[in-house]
């Protein structure tokens, strides 16, 4: 199936990030949240992102151009032209599926479903739909606009056409696409970076090493552009707690159990940049200006 015409659900971090990276490939979206303050602080930000990249020479194209690719609705019935409608709303599995049920009612029966989750089992959504032939796991990765590496996941259903037309899709961004050919909850690369990241917080939690230092550490002796405390600060502690308590739920590994201390982070509103205080405290620029004090 060729993709045309794209539905994003949520104008935050990643639904942003995920219309931004659509219009510069050519792509008309519509942008869905809940009311037009909302859509409009996500447009101005996006319009920033790609003004900057034009100005660096990493997209081509007018900024203005490229906005007018891009619709903003409150309304949910406005995706009933999409090809393929994205969720990417808050990482919460009741949520998603009251989403993806609208999404089911409202858009055509051709249209791919997918959601942006870091974590929670497509299966999960897919089967509340009356189309669970055409819905897939999109994980992309944070900023979207940056990150070129983005996960599709399929289920037991999906069939080999959705699957496909979707890889397509996410190589016309620019993606680096990683196939996941099983759905389990966390995917690949959360498997992979969960557990590491739940034994920085330990290591923090314990006194056995200082957050600045972790994240130094992570960068110079792996080679990673921020450390996992940074990273988690970006995407926000309620969703990596989220991401980690849905593995967990599935797996009852000890490993992926989330840190009393990052609950305790997420309990006292201590999200991340998005709160200017998490594992570091910010401006409102979201310029990092100190490490923030751990709870007790």
């Amino acid at each position: 199936m060729e993709i045309k015409k794209v539905f994003v659900v949520g104008s935050g971090l990643m639904g942003g990030g995920i219309t931004q990276v659509c219009a510069q490939a050519g792509y008309n979206v519509v942008m869905r949240d809940l009311t037009d303050e909302i859509l409009q602080k996500s447009l101005g930000a996006i319009k920033w992102s790609v003004g900057k990249l034009v100005e660096k020479g990493r997209v081509t194209g007018a900024v203005d151009e490229i906005m007018s690719r891009i619709r903003p609705t409150t309304r949910m019935d406005d995706g009933f032209e999409a090809d393929l409608a994205v969720e990417a709303v808050f990482e919460n599995v009741d949520i998603k599926r009251e989403v993806f049920q609208e999404l089911d009612r409202v858009c055509p029966k051709h249209a791919i479903l997918s959601s942006n989750t870091s974590a929670i089992p497509i299966s999960e959504l897919s089967s509340v739909t009356d189309r669970p032939d055409k819905v897939v796991g999109t994980h992309f990765f944070s900023p979207v606009p940056m990150m070129r590496l983005l996960e599709v996941i399929r289920t037991i259903s999906t069939s080999d056409d959705t699957f496909e037309s979707v890889i397509r899709w996410g190589e016309s961004l620019g993606k680096e696409v990683v196939r996941v050919n099983l759905d389990v909850a966390g995917f690949a690369m959360n498997r992979i970076n969960i557990p590491s990241t739940i034994e920085a917080i330990r290591l923090v939690e314990k006194g056995i090493v200082s957050i600045e230092d972790i994240d130094k550490g992570m960068r110079l002796g792996f080679g990673r552009p921020m450390g996992p405390l940074e990273t988690g600060d970006m995407a926000g502690l309620d969703v990596g707690l989220g991401a980690m308590t849905a593995v967990y739920n599935e797996t009852r590994d000890p490993k992926y159990a989330p840190p009393e201390l990052l609950m305790r982070k997420v309990r006292a509103g201590h999200l991340g940049r998005k709160t200017r205080i998490g594992w570091y405290i910010y401006d409102e620029q979201g310029n990092k200006t100190g490490v923030a004090p751990l709870p007790i």
